[in-house]
């Protein structure tokens, strides 16, 4: 089995070399939902982008509750790697999938049901009610493909394997370009087209990797000794990936209830907001993957007991992270408008303006984003999930809270929501690092 031992060898070179499949895999999970907008944005309208856009953070809010419950038990496997108790890890790699297996199931039940409350809630314009129903109910059918490969995903790099993933993304993902294509331009299926391709995508890399998983790596297939209940065991895989998950969604659900507010103003700035939120993601999900894979980093070295390679490491990872978010920040600054022009047409003027601005206000702050997701990595690694829920508790509350206060004040408008962005960015960092320094006695350089 090829993994990557990062207990050992060059801390940036280690890092680096982990971490930038998972930066390229999640650039590709991200172009499902980028792919739809682009489409339907280019070749069906506003109305449909506002939809497609609307979807996405809605979507984003309900993966990323599994998301969090799979790194959670990826951080318990990378600890068990780190100390080479493999026993002990075949048990929660069972007891893991049954709990967030019943959990997405349940979950899956509960949105279908309560779709027309969704919409309600999200202050959905009539002019679009109808296309981003119709998009929702296709795609919550993936939300089953969307935890298996999450799942494996997660075990496979908690192991130090991280190319994997990233190959059964790439499959996916092209896929998901070429039936996005079919549906809509071919077939003429509208929205419904580009929800069905992207279904359909997940699904292939949710099997796909699964099986791979069982045929190649004979050492993870389920073996009746390990199928067995231990309390200690799912006390732990609980505790990491519960509170993993809570700050996961906290985080995403601050979001969503900023796009209640985005909602409020109309089409307009919804198409803008949902075309900036692309760019947006792409360009700091390079830093958010460094902080996943940092995390497996730290937690690896915490079970072989490396503390000062720990050490290392944190002054390894801010340097990447400092370098990977000033270019970001001029890339973006600098071609907001190209890069916008992607997703919508030249002749929607407003919808560009309001666009540009968002990209410029927050693109001059990814920093301060990059030093946050260091942060969640390092607590949950250190089994201080918990310190990461404060600070997603902190950024997001005060983005929700000012985002409300000031777009209200009529000079400053909708500005206002996206200055609260890097504002509660900065004032989670600050606490991280206080944290970080009580607690770690770790010496900044």
């Amino acid at each position: 089995m090829k993994t990557l031992d990062l207990t050992k060898g060059n801390i940036t070179k280690t890092l680096l070399q982990f971490a930038l499949p998972m930066i390229m895999g999640n650039l590709l999970q991200q172009m499902y939902n980028v792919t739809d907008t682009l489409i339907v944005g280019r070749y069906i309208g506003r109305e449909a982008l506002a939809a497609v856009g609307s979807a996405y953070t809605l979507m984003t809010f309900l993966n990323s509750i599994l998301l969090g419950f799979c790194m959670g038990s990826g951080v318990m496997f990378s600890v068990c790697y780190g100390r080479q108790d493999l026993d002990r890890m075949k048990q929660g790699m069972f007891l893991s999938f049954v709990m967030i297996g019943a959990l997405t199931l349940v979950m899956n039940g509960a949105v279908f049901l309560g779709l027309d409350g969704i919409l309600v809630f999200l202050q959905v314009p009539e002019e679009v009610y109808g296309m981003m129903r119709q998009y929702l109910w296709i795609i919550f059918w993936g939300i089953t493909a969307i935890f298996v490969y999450n799942y494996f995903a997660s075990l496979l790099r908690a192991v130090g394997n991280s190319i994997i993933p990233l190959i059964f993304l790439g499959v996916s993902a092209v896929s998901n370009i070429v039936l996005d294509l079919v549906f809509v331009l071919v077939f003429h299926r509208g929205i419904a087209g580009a929800a069905e391709a992207t279904v359909l995508a997940q699904i292939f890399s949710g099997v796909g990797i699964c099986l791979y998983t069982f045929v190649c790596f004979p050492e993870f297939r389920p073996g009746l000794q390990w199928m067995k209940w231990d309390l200690g065991v799912m006390k732990e895989i609980f505790h990491l990936s519960f509170l993993t998950s809570v700050q996961q969604s906290v985080m995403n659900f601050g979001i969503l209830m900023v796009q209640g507010l985005v909602n409020s103003f109309g089409p307009v700035v919804m198409a803008a907001f949902a075309a900036a939120v692309k760019i947006d993601s792409f360009a700091y999900m390079p830093v958010q993957d460094f902080g996943n894979a940092f995390s497996t980093f730290v937690a690896q070295n915490f079970g072989a007991d490396e503390r000062e390679r720990i050490r290392k490491g944190i002054r390894s990872a801010g340097l990447c992270t400092l370098f990977f978010c000033l270019v970001i920040t001029a890339g973006v600054c600098l071609f907001a408008r190209e890069l916008l022009l992607i997703f919508i047409r030249p002749e929607e003027t407003e919808v560009l303006a309001v666009g540009v601005e968002y990209l410029r206000i927050e693109g001059a702050f990814y920093c301060l984003i990059g030093f946050l997701f260091l942060f969640y990595g390092y607590f949950r690694a250190m089994r201080r999930p918990g310190m990461s829920v404060v600070l997603t508790i902190l950024s997001l509350g005060t983005r929700v809270i000012l985002a409300y206060t000031l777009s209200a004040i009529p000079w400053i408008g909708v500005k206002g929501i996206w200055a609260s962005v890097p504002i509660g960015w900065l004032l989670a960092d600050v606490v991280g690092l206080w944290a970080a320094r009580r607690k770690e006695k770790i010496k900044t350089c």
